[in-house]
C-alpha cells in the first residue's frame, strides 16, 4: 500500500512538471467545495465573468481574473454583465459578480452556485456595499480579499481555514480579522492552485446537456436570494458559530448553495 501511495505522489508530481508548474504539496491541497465542478469536456474551464460592478470594484475584479487564469485548468474572461446588480440573477453557464447596497442583512460578501448533482450550473458572487462603504472594510485590501474568495468558491475551491484569529496563511482562501497581513490573503497561494488541479483533473461527459442545464427554475421566481431567510438549510458553521454555508434544495437534484462571510465574524462578535 505504501508503494502505490508513494508511485501516485510521484505521477502527481510529475504531472505537474509537465504542465511547467512547482511541484504539487498534495498533503496540504484539500479544500475543494464538496464534490461541485464545472462540467467541462477539455481543460481548462472557461467560464464567461460577467461585470456587473461599479467602478471601484473594477480593477479588483480585473486582479482576481488574473490570480486565478495563473491555474492551468482555469481561464476566465471577463465580459459584460448580465444582470441587474441589485438582483444579481444566475446566468446558466457563467458567473455573474455583483456589487450594490444589499442592506444590514449581517453578510459581507456571498457565493452562490446553481448545482445539478456535482456540476455548477451557473453561479454569482455578490459584495455587500452596506458594509464595504463603511470602516473597516472600505479599503482596496478588504475588497480584495472578498472579491478573491467569493469568485473562487463559484468554481469550486472552498477555505483553507476558517478560524478569522489564526495567522494568515497567504491565502484569498484563508478567513481573516486582518487581510493585509502579514501574509497578504488578498490573492490565491500555491495550496489554491494544487486544489484546483486535483478538482479538474477529470473530465465530463454530457458536457452539452450540463450546459444547456437553466440557471433558474421556476421555483426561484420572486425569491430575493440576497436574503438569509431564503438560503435554505443551514450545513456547517465557522469557528464564530456563524452558519456559513447553506443549501436549498429544489429537488429533482438541483440545489442553490450558498457561501457567505459575516460582518459579525470578521469582526469577531
Amino acid at each position: 500500500m505504501k508503494k502505490l501511495r508513494k508511485s501516485f505522489v510521484v505521477m502527481v508530481v510529475f504531472g505537474a512538471f509537465l504542465l511547467g508548474l512547482a511541484p504539487l504539496n498534495v498533503t496540504n491541497a484539500s479544500h475543494s467545495w464538496a464534490n461541485y465542478h464545472w462540467a467541462r469536456s477539455t481543460n481548462p474551464v472557461a467560464l464567461a465573468v460577467g461585470d456587473n460592478i461599479s467602478p471601484v470594484w473594477d480593477g479588483h475584479l480585473d486582479v482576481a481574473v488574473s490570480d486565478w487564469n495563473i491555474s492551468p485548468v482555469i481561464n476566465l474572461t471577463k465580459t459584460v454583465g448580465l444582470t441587474n446588480p441589485k438582483n444579481c440573477k444566475p446566468v446558466a453557464g457563467r458567473i455573474e459578480v455583483c456589487n450594490a447596497k444589499y442592506g444590514k442583512n449581517g453578510w459581507l460578501g456571498l457565493a452562490q452556485i446553481r448545482v445539478s448533482g456535482d456540476h455548477i450550473t451557473s453561479a454569482v458572487a455578490k459584495l455587500n456595499d452596506t458594509y464595504f462603504n463603511t470602516s473597516p472594510y472600505n479599503t482596496p485590501v478588504w475588497r480584495q480579499f472578498v472579491m478573491c474568495q467569493e469568485i473562487a468558491h463559484d468554481f469550486g475551491l472552498d477555505h483553507q481555514d476558517e478560524n478569522f484569529s489564526n495567522p494568515n496563511l497567504g491565502s484569498c482562501m484563508d478567513y481573516t480579522n486582518n487581510p493585509s497581513g502579514p501574509l497578504s490573503n488578498e490573492h490565491p497561494n500555491t495550496h489554491d492552485y494544487d486544489e484546483l488541479l486535483l478538482i479538474y483533473e477529470h473530465l465530463d461527459a454530457l458536457i452539452a446537456a450540463l450546459t444547456q442545464t437553466s440557471g433558474k427554475n421556476q421555483e426561484e421566481a420572486g425569491v430575493d436570494f440576497s436574503d438569509p431567510k431564503e438560503w435554505g438549510k443551514e450545513i456547517r458553521y465557522d469557528s464564530s458559530g456563524r452558519p456559513n454555508l447553506f443549501e436549498n434544495d429544489l429537488g429533482k437534484g438541483k440545489k442553490i448553495i450558498t457561501h457567505v462571510i459575516w460582518v459579525d465574524s470578521v469582526e469577531g462578535k
